[in-house]
C-alpha cells in the first residue's frame, strides 16, 4: 500500500501544530511550523485569517490529524473505526485504544524507533519479535501479556540504540514494562484512554463517521 512521502512538515503546518512525525529532529531542528504559522499552499496565509470553521470542516481536520499521528490511510483508519463501535463502551476511546495497541506503536512507545514510521520499518522488515515469532505486520494488535523483542541480530542497530539513548525519548508508559538492556518490553494491561497521552478530541472523529 502507498504511503505519503512527501515533505512531513507540511502536514504539521496543515494541522496548525507539531505532530512529531520526524522523530528525535522535531525537538531539535526549528521547525516549519513556528516559522510560518499557517497551513502550506498558495492559500494558506488566507485560511489562516479565517476565524470560524464549520462543525464539519473541525470535525474533519481533528480526524486528519490524528491518521497522521500514527500514520494510518482512510481505510485502516475507518476499519478501526467500525471494529471501536462494535464493541462495549465509548467508541471514541475504543478508536484511541486500539491505535495506541498496533505493534508500530507500541513498537514506538517502548523506545526501539525514533518515531511511528521508524518503528513501522523495524517491524516490515522483520527486526521484531512478538512472543518469540517474528512478526511483520505493523497494524498487528498487541494484547496484555505480550512480549515484544527485538530480534537478537538486530540488537545493536544504530536507529534501536540511538532512539533508547535519545535524550529527548519518551517517558515509557505505565502500561509498558521494558527491559532495555535485553531491548524486551511487554504489555502489562491494556490501556485506557486516561493512560495515553494523545491531545486529540475523539468525540469529533466519532460524530464525523456517525454523518
Amino acid at each position: 500500500m502507498a504511503r505519503y512521502t512527501g515533505p512531513v512538515c507540511k502536514l504539521c503546518r496543515r494541522e496548525g501544530g507539531k505532530l512529531f512525525l520526524k522523530g528525535q529532529k522535531c525537538y531539535t531542528e526549528k521547525c516549519p511550523v513556528e516559522r510560518r504559522a499557517y497551513p502550506p499552499g498558495q492559500h494558506g496565509p488566507a485560511q489562516a485569517r479565517r476565524r470560524k470553521q464549520s462543525d464539519y470542516a473541525t470535525q474533519l481536520r481533528e480526524k486528519q490529524k490524528v491518521k497522521r499521528i500514527y500514520g494510518l490511510h482512510e481505510k485502516q483508519f475507518r476499519n478501526l473505526f467500525v471494529n471501536a463501535a462494535s464493541v462495549p463502551g465509548r467508541t471514541g476511546d475504543n478508536l484511541v485504544v486500539a491505535l495506541e495497541s498496533r505493534l508500530d506503536n507500541v513498537v514506538f512507545r517502548m523506545g526501539f524507533a525514533a518515531s511511528r514510521n521508524a518503528a513501522r520499518q523495524l517491524v516490515r522488515h522483520r527486526h521484531v519479535e512478538v512472543n518469540g515469532h517474528v512478526v511483520d505486520v505493523p497494524s498487528y494488535a498487541v494484547g496484555p501479556g505480550d512480549e515484544i523483542a527485538v530480534r537478537p541480530k538486530s540488537k545493536d542497530m544504530f536507529p534501536v540504540v540511538a532512539s533508547l539513548e535519545a535524550r529527548t525519548r519518551p517517558t515509557l508508559l505505565e502500561w509498558l514494562a521494558l527491559d532495555e538492556k535485553s531491548r524486551v518490553g511487554r504489555m502489562v494491561r491494556r490501556p485506557t484512554r486516561a493512560d495515553i497521552p494523545l491531545a486529540a478530541q475523539e468525540q469529533l472523529i466519532v460524530e464525523l463517521y456517525s454523518k
